[in-house]
C-alpha cells in the first residue's frame, strides 16, 4: 500500500539524513519506527507525507508517486495521510469540536471553512469521533484548557477526521506520563483497527513498541538497521540500533 523506494534527505550538502531507505508497509496493522535523535525517524515521517521533500528517492502511496505530484495534486493526496503530531497541533483558541472539523479542510469548500458552515454529516460524526476517544463532554471547550493527554486524543480524532488511508504519528507520547501514553497508544491501536487504516509510529520508547507494534523497524544513522517483528527484536539488535545501553534510551 505504502512503499519507499531508495529514500534519501539530506539538509546539507553532504550530511545525509536519510540513506537509501526502501520500505514496504501493508494495508494494515501497526509499524513503529525506532532509534536514537537525530537518526532520521521524523525525517522519513515527514518524507511520506511530503512535508519535507526528500533529495531523491521515491514514496509510493496507493499507486500514485507523491513525490512527483504538485499543487493540487499533492493537496488531494495528503488529504488520504492523517497526522498526529508530538505537540498536537492544534488551534488552541478554537473549541475541541472545531478542532476535529479542521480535518476536513481538505474536502469542504472554503467559504464553508470561513463561515464555519460545515456539512450536518461531518458535524455527525466530529462528535462521534470524540465519543470513541473519550471526550464526549468535551466537544465545546477550548483546546487550550485540555491536558496533554486530552489534547492528543483530539489530534488522532482530527485525523481520522481525514478519512485516511494512511495514519503517521511523530513521537505521539514523547510529552505525556507513561500511563496516559499506554492509554493513547491503545486508543492508536484500536481506532487504526476499526477503521481498518494502517498506522506509522515514530518513537523512542522500545517498550511500548514491542507492546502495540506488529512490526518494528530500527533505524541508526539515518539507515534502517532492523526490520521485523517485535519478538524479533533482541538486545544486540538494539546495541546496534542505539549504539549500547550507555545510552540509555531503551533500558526499561
Amino acid at each position: 500500500m505504502l512503499s519507499l523506494r531508495s529514500l534519501n534527505k539530506q539538509y546539507e550538502r553532504g550530511k545525509s539524513v536519510l540513506s537509501d531507505v526502501s520500505l514496504d508497509f501493508p494495508a494494515h496493522g501497526v509499524v513503529a519506527i525506532i532509534g536514537p535523535s537525530g537518526t532520521g525517524k521524523s525525517t522519513l515521517i515527514r518524507c511520506i507525507n511530503q512535508l519535507v521533500e526528500p533529495t531523491s528517492g521515491e514514496v509510493w502511496l496507493g499507486g500514485k508517486e507523491l513525490t512527483k505530484l504538485r499543487g493540487a495534486a499533492l493537496r488531494a493526496a495528503r488529504r488520504e495521510i492523517g497526522m498526529v503530531f508530538q505537540e498536537y497541533n492544534l488551534v488552541e483558541r478554537l473549541s475541541v469540536i472545531e478542532n476535529l472539523l479542521c480535518g476536513r479542510l481538505g474536502y469542504v469548500p472554503l467559504w464553508r471553512i470561513w463561515t464555519r458552515n460545515y456539512p450536518e454529516s461531518d458535524i455527525a460524526r466530529a462528535f462521534e469521533l470524540l465519543d470513541r476517544v473519550g471526550l464526549g463532554d468535551f466537544a465545546t471547550r477550548r483546546a487550550d484548557a485540555l491536558s496533554g493527554g486530552q489534547r492528543q486524543r483530539v489530534g488522532i480524532a482530527r485525523a481520522v477526521m481525514q478519512s485516511p488511508r494512511l495514519l503517521l504519528a511523530d513521537e505521539p507520547t514523547s510529552s505525556l506520563d507513561p500511563r496516559t501514553s499506554v492509554e493513547i497508544m491503545t486508543l492508536m491501536r484500536d481506532i487504526a483497527a476499526e477503521q481498518n487504516i494502517p498506522v506509522i509510529i515514530n518513537i523512542h520508547d522500545v517498550a511500548l513498541a514491542r507492546r502495540f507494534a506488529t512490526r518494528i523497524v530500527g533505524m541508526s544513522a539515518g539507515r534502517v538497521v532492523f526490520d521485523g517483528p517485535p519478538d524479533e527484536l533482541k538486545d544486540h539488535h538494539l546495541t546496534e540500533i542505539y549504539g549500547g545501553s550507555a545510552s540509555g534510551e531503551w533500558i526499561g
